[in-house]
Formats: C-alpha cells, structure tokens, sequence
C-alpha cells in the first residue's frame, strides 16, 4: 500500500479488539529511533453484505469493467432496468458506482456512451444524481427521485463509467508549506507572464505597469502519490495548451487551489496551479523516475515519488497585494476539480493559521484538512476549511 509521510505516532500497539480506538490499546509512544515510514501498519477492510451489488450493472463495454450503467429501480412486482442520465454525471458519481459493482476504483465517469452497445434497455430511469464519494451506493446519492429530468434525450446521453482495481493518491506535504511560506514584493516588470497566466489577483489588471509591485505569499508545494496507480493528467499530450510566454505546455487547466480566507469562511485572495510541468522531482530509494517534461515528455507523478514546485517560480504564490492585516486561513487544494480520479480525496485539502501584520507573515498549525479530530477543528478555527476537495 506504499508508505506514509510526517509524524509516526505509535508503536507496538497490542489489542484485544474491544477498544473504541486504537489510543486506548496497549502501546508505546515513538521515539525518533524505533520506526520508519517502511514500517507503517495498514489495513484492509471488509465491508458487510448488503446486497447492492445486485441493483446496478454494466452493459456494452469491453470488458466487465466498463460500460453504461444500468440500476434496478422499483418495488417487489415491479422491478425493472434502466439507464441514468449522464448530466452532470462524474467522477465522484462513477467512483460510488465502481464501490457498489465491487470494481474498485474509477477511473473515468462518462456523461455519453454513444460507443457502448446499450441493447434492448434504452428508459431513462433516474437522474439528477449528485455524489460526495463516499456511499455505498448510486440510492444513497442525491438524485431527482421517481421525477426524471434530462437535458439531453436518448441512451447514447446516459452514464457510463470505467472502472479500475488501483488508483492514484495524492497528498500535500504540508509542513513544507509552512517551513517555507514568505512575503516578496515583487516589481510589475517581473510579471507579465505571470498575469498573462491570471496569476494575479484582480485589481492587478489598473495597476500603473511597469511600475509598483504586487505582494506575493510564496511556499513550496510538495506532492506525492501515495496511491497504487501513477497520477497522469486526463487529457493527452496532443491536446495540451502550449504557453509561449513560460515555454511550456499545460496538461490541466487546474491543478490546485491557492486560497486566503477570513476564519468565517469569506475568501479575501486567491491563486491557482496550472500543471504545466507533472513530474518525478524526487522518488522514494527503491522507485525509479518514470516522467520527466523536457522535451515534450509523458507527464505524471510515479507511486512513491513527488513533484515538487519550489517556492521561487512563477504562480507557486498568492496575491495578497490587497489583504489588510489580521488573522486568515491558508487553504491549498490539489485536483481541485476531481478532473483526475483517485482512490481518496479526503485527503488532498491543506491549511493552515495565517498571522499577517501587514509586513511579516506568520504561517503556523498547517495540516492535512481531515487530519484532527471534530474536536480539535472546533479549537484550531471556526471555519472548518474544505477537509476534502467537497466545498462544505
């Protein structure tokens, strides 16, 4: 399952299997000495029977891990197939649907199957359907209920998904974050290109070019797959986006989120990551590289290897130019868009406590967004932050 990153807490933990939690087992407390990361324990889970698998199927594709999706709708007497409607149909919802087939993860949910055979089932039987990720099943999903509305008529508009046994797992190294986060107030002459790339905030746009500055946030950004499947970009490479003025390409639109907020929850400044260069910066001693991006090379991020986009380059900021003094939450989301599936996106939210006195900077508590407990949330902020890629 690969190896973790930051604090190792425990050791020798010793059970009986009636603990509420693993705190209150036997165990030792760590030492620098006694465990590394190749000794991490894991699990594997069983869920128990409920029978869901049985209400939901595939039809068409090549192999018995994709195709449209048909569910089993109505009540004893009544029980019939049918297909659902691709609007706003994803990844989250494909990933539920993959979990309930018993197929593992997604790897692509599909708004049209016109290629896919769809055989005598051509009904329409649900729609609306609006996932978090985390159910068991299509029914637990927000959805229209027995009231099928579709944009687009026909079975070739209906959702299919693909689903895969392995997926990538991204992470955000977060003390990295906060032992490298600094202010620059950096000339407008350096930054044509960065505000070509909307790498500014807004009110950059009447700044007096070429003269003033504009104040910059800057941390490193350090990510890691920890999943079982390399992370690649969901376009090719013969539709990525050249930019002339940085001389690269851009294999996601969006990459992650850069965000200031007020502890309420108002966002006050904001940036973005373009992933123009995916990459192995560094691997763990038994992986090697698989992606480099010179030369047009193949992008992603390797299993047990990081790209990492240090604080110096262009748009690894936010612009917080027009911020006034006081206290904020640094808040980093990577895959923002689910545009890549992976095996968890609890995990791809970061932030962190910002003190700004209006020259210095000071970025404290940063953290993984679902890492503390509800009770320690309570204490760390009022507002919770995004604790996935899930706006709360």
């Amino acid at each position: 399952m690969g190896q973790g990153m930051g604090a190792i807490h425990l050791s020798e933990v010793r059970c009986s299997g009636q603990e509420p939690s693993l705190w209150k087992c036997p165990h030792r407390n760590i030492t620098a000495e006694d465990c590394s990361h190749s000794q991490d324990a894991g699990v594997r889970c069983n869920l128990p029977y409920t029978g869901v698998e049985t209400k939901i199927r595939l039809s068409g594709g090549r192999s018995r891990h994709e195709g449209r999706v048909e569910v089993q709708t109505g009540g004893p007497g009544s029980l019939r197939w049918g297909l659902i409607c691709g609007d706003d149909w994803g990844t989250l919802e494909a990933m539920v649907a993959c979990r309930q087939l018993g197929l593992g993860y997604a790897n692509h949910g599909l708004q049209e199957t016109w290629y896919w055979d769809s055989g005598n089932i051509t009904e329409v039987v649900m729609s609306g359907v609006h996932c978090t990720g985390t159910e068991l099943s299509l029914d637990q999903c927000a959805h229209h209920g027995t009231h099928v509305a579709c944009k687009r008529t026909g079975s070739h508009f209906t959702a299919g998904v693909i689903c895969s046994e392995t997926a990538s797992d991204l992470l955000l190294h977060s003390a990295l974050v906060q032992e490298t986060a600094y202010i620059e107030d950096r000339p407008l002459h350096m930054l044509y290109c960065a505000a070509e790339e909307n790498c500014l905030a807004s009110s950059a746009r009447s700044a007096n070019w070429p003269y003033g500055h504009r104040r910059l946030l800057r941390f490193s950004s350090q990510i890691h797959n920890l999943g079982r499947a390399d992370f690649r970009p969901k376009a090719g490479r013969h539709s990525w986006v050249w930019h002339e003025c940085h001389g690269h390409y851009h294999s996601m639109d969006i990459f992650t989120h850069y965000d200031i907020l007020t502890p309420n929850g108002t966002k006050v400044a904001e940036g973005h990551k373009a992933s123009f260069c995916l990459e192995d910066t560094e691997c763990q001693e038994d992986v090697s590289k698989r992606y480099e991006c010179a030369n047009f090379g193949e992008q992603g991020i390797t299993v047990g290897c990081w790209d990492l986009y240090r604080h110096d380059i262009d748009c690894q900021w936010i612009d917080i130019t027009d911020v006034k003094p006081g206290n904020y939450i640094l808040q980093v989301v990577i895959n923002p868009n689910f545009e890549v599936a992976e095996s968890d996106f609890t995990n791809n939210a970061m932030k962190c406590n910002c003190k700004y006195d209006g020259h210095r900077i000071w970025v404290h508590n940063c953290h993984i967004g679902d890492a503390f407990s509800e009770e320690a949330n309570r204490r760390f902020e009022r507002y919770p932050g995004q604790t996935s890629n899930q706006i709360i």
